[in-house]
């Protein structure tokens, strides 16, 4: 008999001490590449799979999954009635895209077969984030496939503290960097950046590229390496192009509408529709032709090429800007009357409407992963409806684009929010685009900026973001600042940078050419940093600091620690206390297991009622308070006075005035005494007396003891008939 057992083609690449393995032929044969890679414990299979037919859509079909499965990391899924993984995660899609913007620059324009990417999570050891061996994996598994690809690329996150950067830092040396870089990069040039910082300064960044250009060739070269032993022959790339004579019909009939939008938008009125109304009328002209399916492909080559044109020769942009200008701003606060927070950014015709709405802490998000359960208390949601660039679309759950949006201006903000211990709220804010015509994220951080200041919540900074572009020409390189959307699709670059005036707060760039070099997006920071300090003198011109109130309909929280042995006071005997504090007062209260008790309600007096009645339960009363109390039960020897709520003691006769044979000839039921603490007793009883000054030295305390049947503490005691 023949063993079945694999032949394995293994390489190993180690940076700065960690060992990254790439195993070929363990699994998924029948894909055109597959690559199992490994750090530690944490291993991930990418498989890459290439249709056998060429498509007909006008766009290059890459489709990229990153699967997240609980049993990598020893987890069943919680819910009782499905087991099965369910939709990706939003760490899993933005892992995705990650993927995604470092392959979809390096494939041929002209390679017309569907893609699909799939990147398997197969154990994790809860140190080594999956998410670079991801991407190396599917780097390597497109390399060593027989589908076209410029590539290999290699991925790397950089980390910095105390004036050091360090490679691939693990989820604990996370914690404490003040940088989360990742980039991608072929031997040359850095294909995709994506960043979060503890406002990092422009000159960290661009150290951060130095550092990290020698290990991206060392992976590199792995990755060649690994493809000489176990490549396959590409496919061949067969370039289609219409007839050069049916291409100069068209760009014929193009020249004259493309110099007019153009001179148009040199007065401002840029608007590129009648692109559409000329390509319709077009198709319609040469529906006969065999050539006739190119021509939107032709009309948008030739505009590109004539805008671009205009800015390497001219320095003027399709809009009439100069290529450091940004467009002009408008900005409103408040302007949803029953929100906590709201704020309208505006940047020429990209509109931004951001609300933050605060909750208690246990409104928090909890999130399950492969490593166990994690929780969010900032949430940043961002939605962009189909209206808002005059189309239709589908609507429905958020596209992965979204997501990766709002992912972006939620890192651009996380370094300013204030701690949980300062400010104990759930705050999630959402950014609705109402206008889209590029740059819609950096709006988003800017919107989200001022609707944070409006809510109250003291943020530490305020931020705002700018998205730069790129124009590159064999013997120039322009760099525009603020691109919109036309400039987003004509222009090499999409390089967005989120910051305080002290430092940046996240990065992301994805790029349409191979790469760029360090000193282009050095160049990049800096003229970043110039808009961006304008844009936040702009912003705070309409609101300079945070509101030194609360919205009205924004929830009141307080918290009180008390001690983990006190818990069961404030619950009571089957919950029967905190459910009356609840009933009684309309606030919420969520007790932990450290001792934290949070109370919130929308009205400040029911909240200090509330914090109050938990304070008074947990409380330790000292000897010599004095209270007045309510009467709550008359017995033979005394009367139990509620000196807090669901906190009693004991008043002997002995200690009211006069000395009474019978407590119901000083008190009843329900009156206002004043009582003091004469003690608390071994047992942790309260003593209370009605004497104060001489009277009180002249009755001294009579101790509390129990009482048997044949007791008789002082004349007129009784034993009941419990007959």
């Amino acid at each position: 008999m023949t063993s079945n057992k694999p032949n394995l083609v293994t390489q190993e690449v180690t940076i700065d001490g960690k060992t990254f393995t790439f195993t070929v032929g363990r699994f998924a044969q029948q894909a055109n590449g597959a690559v199992e890679v490994r750090i530690g414990d944490t291993i991930v299979l990418a498989t890459a799979v290439s249709s056998r037919r060429e498509t007909t859509l006008d766009y290059f079909p890459l489709t990229v999954e990153y699967q997240e499965k609980l049993y990598a990391g020893g987890k069943i899924k919680g819910s009782r009635w499905v087991k099965r993984e369910g939709r990706p995660s939003d760490e899993a899609i933005l892992t995705a895209r990650l993927i995604d913007r470092s392959l979809r620059p390096l494939f041929p324009k002209d390679y017309k077969r569907e893609v699909q990417v799939v990147v398997t999570v197969l154990s994790v050891d809860g140190e080594n984030d999956p998410d670079i061996p991801a991407i190396l994996g599917a780097s390597a598994a497109l390399a060593i496939s027989d589908i076209p690809w410029q590539g290999p690329v290699a991925t790397v996150r950089i980390g910095y503290k105390d004036k050091t950067f360090f490679a691939n830092p693990t989820y604990t040396e996370q914690k404490y960097s003040d940088l989360d870089l990742v980039v991608s990069g072929r031997k040359d040039a850095i294909v995709m950046v994506e960043s979060g910082a503890k406002e990092v300064s422009e000159e960290i960044v661009t150290g951060a590229f130095d550092y990290v250009s020698d290990r991206l060739n060392q992976i590199v070269q792995a990755i060649e390496k690994l493809t000489a032993k176990a490549g396959k022959s590409k496919q061949a790339v067969v370039k289609k192009e219409p007839d050069k004579k049916f291409v100069q019909d068209v760009e014929k009939e193009a020249k004259n509408v493309v110099e007019e939008i153009l001179s148009k938008g040199r007065k401002g009125d840029f608007n590129t529709s009648p692109l559409w109304d000329l390509k319709e009328a077009l198709k319609e002209k040469y529906k006969e032709d065999k050539n006739s399916s190119n021509v939107s492909a032709i009309i948008d080559q030739y505009w590109t090429a004539q805008a671009r044109k205009q800015i390497l020769e001219k320095g003027i942009r399709a809009d009439g800007r100069k290529p450091e200008e940004i467009r002009s701003l408008d900005i409103e606060v408040g302007v949803l009357p029953r929100t906590h927070g709201s704020a309208i950014f505006r940047r020429g015709s990209t509109h931004a409407l951001t609300i933050t709405t605060l909750g208690s802490p246990s409104q928090e998000q909890l999130l399950e992963t492969m490593e166990g359960e994690e929780s969010k208390r900032y949430i940043h949601h961002y939605f962009m409806p189909p209206f808002s660039v005059g189309e239709t679309g589908r609507m429905g759950w958020p596209s992965r684009r979204e997501i990766g949006h709002g992912a972006l201006a939620e890192r651009a903000l996380e370094p300013v929010i204030p701690p949980e211990d300062k400010f104990p709220y759930t705050i999630r804010v959402v950014s609705e685009i109402t206008s889209s015509n590029g740059s819609t994220s950096m709006a988003s951080v800017c919107g989200s900026t001022l609707s944070l200041m409006d809510t109250g919540v003291p943020i530490k900074k305020p931020v705002a973001g700018i998205a730069m572009g790129l124009v590159i020409s064999k013997d120039k390189t322009i760099i525009l600042t603020d691109i919109m959307g036309e400039e987003d699709h004509l222009g090499d670059m999409d390089f967005k940078v989120a910051g305080t005036r002290d430092g940046i707060t996240a990065l992301q760039m994805d790029i349409k050419v191979l790469g760029v070099t360090k000193e282009v997006l050095s160049t990049a920071l800096a003229a970043a940093k110039k808009a961006r300090l304008f844009i936040l003198s702009e912003m705070l011109k309409v609101l300079s600091s945070p509101r030194s109130q609360l919205s009205k309909y924004a929830p009141r929280i307080a918290v009180l620690h008390i001690s983990p042995e006190k818990i069961g006071e404030v619950i009571g005997g089957g919950g029967k206390t905190i459910r009356n504090i609840i009933n009684t007062t309309g606030c919420t209260v969520d007790v932990e297991d450290d001792g934290a008790v949070t109370i919130a309600g929308t009205d400040p007096v029911a909240v200090n009622k509330a914090l109050e009645w938990v304070d008074s339960l947990t409380r330790e009363l000292q000897a010599g308070e004095t209270f007045e109390g309510t009467v709550k039960r008359i017995l033979p020897f005394g009367a139990f006075v509620e000196v807090l709520p669901g906190r009693e003691g004991l008043v002997h006769v002995s200690q009211m005035p006069g000395q009474p044979q019978n407590p119901e000839q000083v008190v009843k039921i329900g009156q206002k005494v004043k009582v003091r603490v004469a003690e608390i007793d071994n047992l942790g009883r309260v003593n209370l007396s009605m004497l104060f000054g001489e009277e009180a030295q002249r009755y001294p305390r009579v101790e509390r003891r129990s009482f048997d049947r044949q007791d008789r503490p002082f004349p007129g005691f009784k034993r009941r008939d419990r007959r």
